[in-house]
Order: C-alpha cells, then structure tokens, then sequence
C-alpha cells in the first residue's frame, strides 16, 4: 500500500521507514542485479575486455544522466519540504520546472559527447585493446541517456509522494528487460558489444515509459500547461540543492578517470577490469544500506518542512542504525565469499587471483559507512545545501582522489584498494562530527530558537 505524503509527517517513524526503505531497496537491488548480471554475461560470453570497457563506458554516461538523478533529488527536497507546508502550487511548479530542467540539461550533454565521443573515451581510460569494445557499446548507450536522465528525475519525485512501490517498479521493470535482452543480442543472436549496448538502452526507454505512465494516471502531482513556465527563484532553489549531487557525480567521474589510469598504469587492462567487478559489487551489496537512504529523505525533508524536529532526530537515529547492522553482515559476507563471487564474473586467472583480496579491502569500513551516507542526505533533505555539498564531496573529493593518486606511488597497486577504506573512515569522522552538531540544532529549533547552521 502507497504511503500518502500526509501520512510522511504521522506514522511511526520505525514502521514508515521501512515502508519507504524496503522498496527503494528492492528497487535498488533489482538495478543492481540488472548490472551485475549485465557484467557477468559480459565476462563470461564476451571477455574480461569487455568488461574494461564497460567500466570505462558507464561512468560517462552515468555522469551525463545524474543530471537526472541531481534534479530529481534536489527538487525532491524542495517538493517534500512544500507538501509537508501543504503549498500544493510550489509542489507543483517544482516538478514542471524539472522535467524542463533534466530534458535541456541531458540533451545538450549527449550532444557534446556525440561530437566529441573519442576525447571522452580516452579521457575516461580507453586504452589499448579496451578502446575497440568501448566505442562499439558507447553510441547507443549515449542516445539512450536523456531517457535514463528523466527516468532518474521522475523516481525521485515518486518517493518524494510517498510512493515508494512505484518507484521500485520503475527499477524492476529495466531490469527484467536489460536481461532478458542480453540473452537474446549477445547469446543468442551473437551481437557481442553491440547487443548489450542495445539491451541496455531499450532497458532504459522501458523505465521511461513506466514513470510516465506514472505520472499521468497515478501520481498526486497533477501539472496543467501553465505549471510549465520557468521560475528563476525555484530554479535557483532546485539548482543548490540539486548541485549536491552532480558535484557528486562528477567527483565520482573524475575518480573513475584517476582510477582507470592509475590501475592502466600499475596493473595493466586486467586491473580495471578487477574494479569493474569490485564497482558492481558496491553497488549490489550497499543496496539496502542505499535504500534506506533513499527511505530517509522524503521522511526527513517532510517532518523538516512541517517543522516536526524530534520526528526529524528520530528518523536520523533509526536510519543510523538500521543501516549499520545491515552494513555490518554485509562486510561479513564480503569477507568470507569474496573468491566465489568473482569467480562467478570471469574465468580470467589473473583477475580472480587479484580481485578477492582487493573486494575485502574496498570494503573493510563498511561498517561504519552509515553514518556517512544518513548524514549527508539529512542535510539535503532539510536543504541546507552547502553543508550536503561539503559532506558530500568529502570521501571521494577531499580524501580518496588523493589517496589514489599519491599511495600506488609507495605501494603498488595494493595502494588504490587501500585508500577506498581510509576514505571511508575520515569522512565518516568528519560527518559525524556535522551530524552531531546539527542534531543539537534541531534540538534548539525545538525550543522555539531558531538558530539554523
């Protein structure tokens, strides 16, 4: 059953975070599944190359389509912020103001990275025998991107609603179709690249196509023309918050261009094809910890508008906590299976003799990482955007870039796994020292002082 926003700013915190949480997760696990199964079919049917290009490929589309994603999130805010006031209008101009938005912004970035695809390819680590592959699987992907750009945009507002099922069906519904067409383009039809490029875009038109059904036969958001008229106030507002996350995005595109010549340079092809197994496992066993998160924001920004604070503190320590045990079997799990997991992605010996040790070591501070994730997304959902900027940025930014680019120069190789748990631990400090104080300010917000940092 659907949650309505109304209902964001009365249920029990512990029993509507899991009815946000639970599917987001799913959804998010059905993404990553999607991926993961994507890789898997591509090292074992194509190549270990294969999977190189792909992890070259990904992040600049990726980078291109978080526009989506980083207007969706940052109009999330001001949306969720707007209903719990019970402003429907400002609601509304929100949401048309980001299709607007994610539409122009996608289109103009796919058409820089059709001009000058080349550059981007090298750019992003498209060496040696990995440039071939790249370039066949990079044309459709990149056409395909304004697409995957509005369906980011879109699954944001749907969790901002209230609706968390839906936005899980939108993640589920690409990723039944990606796999079933990997299975007939590259299997069955021998397509190689190319069918795995082309499962994926259409994978991507399918989820388009479900969020707009959405949204014009189930969605509380029902925009008229006029609601389609640019605000340069909302624009500005959805435009800092949204920031937050393209900055990280593009931090996270910048470390994919570092990490693709470092380990080129350290460890050859087969090195980035270890952490294109390692990436897709971030992200497949962090999806509950990641769906918690993405549970948290419409309940944290909501109570944040509605000027609820202890239901605002209470959502933040719940999620604290849900996530961290989860986090904690996770690395457990990660511990005692990582040879049998990348043996599933490859037969290549010299990427499963490196990769088990460099999975462990990528996720030795999983466990702690909650507290990194909650914190920052708190201070976007209550839009205050320059401190979930700072927050943000400080793991990849301010800590893991330099670690990658300075420890291989003492350590080898073992050097770039290495710097992802350090990271991890110093932002994690450093969150929760921001965390700690604010949640002090919400007490004193509370009170009746209103004394925002």
């Amino acid at each position: 059953m659907a949650v309505s926003s109304e209902e964001l700013g009365k249920k029990d915190i512990k029993k509507l975070l899991v009815q946000q949480a639970v599917p987001s997760s799913i959804g998010i696990l059905f993404m990553s599944v999607n991926i993961l199964v994507d890789t898997i079919f591509v090292g074992q049917w194509i190549g270990s190359l294969a999977i190189a290009a792909v992890t070259v490929v990904l992040p600049i589309t990726f980078f291109i389509s978080s526009l989506g994603m980083a207007i969706g999130v940052g109009g999330g805010s001001v949306l969720s912020r707007a209903l719990g006031s019970n402003d429907k209008e400002k609601a509304l101009f929100t949401f048309a103001n980001q299709i607007m938005m994610t539409f122009l912004l996608a289109s103009v970035f796919v058409i820089f990275g059709l001009f000058f695809s080349d550059e981007m390819l090298t750019l992003f680590g498209a060496k040696g025998n990995i440039v071939a592959p790249a370039k066949e699987f990079f044309l459709p992907i990149i056409i395909s991107v304004p697409f995957l750009a509005l369906c980011m945009m879109g699954n944001n507002i749907i969790r901002a609603e209230g609706k968390a099922k839906y936005a899980m069906f939108a993640m589920i519904i690409p990723a039944f179709v990606n796999i079933i067409l990997d299975i007939i383009f590259i299997k069955m039809m021998n397509m190689g690249m190319l069918g795995a490029a082309l499962a994926t875009a259409i994978s991507y038109f399918t989820c388009f196509v479900f969020v707009l059904w959405f949204f014009v036969y189930k969605s509380e958001l029902r925009l008229e023309i006029r609601h389609f008229k640019f605000q340069i106030p909302l624009i500005k507002e959805i435009t800092e918050l949204s920031f937050v996350t393209f900055s990280r995005q593009g931090v996270v595109s910048v470390l994919s261009i570092i990490l693709n010549h470092t380990l080129y340079t350290y460890g050859g092809e087969h090195s980035i094809a270890v952490y294109g197994i390692i990436s897709r496992m971030l992200m497949f066993a962090l999806f509950p910890i990641l769906g918690i998160t993405q549970g948290f924001l419409p309940i944290a920004g909501f109570n944040y508008g509605a000027k609820n604070f202890d239901r605002v503190k209470e959502s933040v320590n719940v999620s604290i906590k849900y996530a961290a045990l989860l986090a904690t079997v996770i690395f457990v799990v990660i511990l005692i299976l990582a040879k049998p997991i990348v043996a599933v992605f490859t037969n290549d010996p010299e990427v499963i003799a490196e990769t088990p040790n460099a999975l462990r070591w990528v996720f030795a501070a999983s466990p702690i990482i909650a507290i990194q994730l909650i914190g920052a997304a708190y201070f976007q959902a209550a839009g205050k955007a320059k401190k979930a900027l700072f927050l943000t940025l400080t793991k990849q930014g301010f800590f893991l870039i330099p670690l990658v680019l300075i420890l291989p120069h003492f350590f080898g190789i073992f050097g770039v796994w290495v710097a992802f748990p350090i990271a991890d631990i110093l932002s994690t400090i450093i969150t929760a020292y921001f965390l700690k104080k604010e949640m002090n300010t919400v007490l004193i917000q509370k009170n009746g002082i209103d004394n925002t940092f």
